[in-house]
């Protein structure tokens, strides 16, 4: 299954992108570390963003269909 980004998922993958890049270039490897981590979390926050405004959008169809055929 494909899943779509969302607007608000894309801002948290872009963080995410800035934050590895980031962690590449810093040399103390306790704080990349910690950015790494930073990054998965942003990563995880863009596909439950992206899971969560799909459903809204499914939700808001259905109820227009409801709407237009009631």
């Amino acid at each position: 299954m494909t899943l779509h980004i969302s607007r608000r998922g894309n801002q948290y993958l872009k963080t995410a992108q800035t934050l590895l890049r980031t962690a590449r270039t810093i040399t103390d490897q306790a704080i990349a570390g910690q950015l790494k981590a930073l990054a998965d979390d942003y990563q995880r926050r863009a596909e439950k963003a992206s899971r969560d405004d799909a459903a809204k959008a499914l939700a808001r169809s259905a109820v227009a269909l409801d709407e237009r055929f009631a």
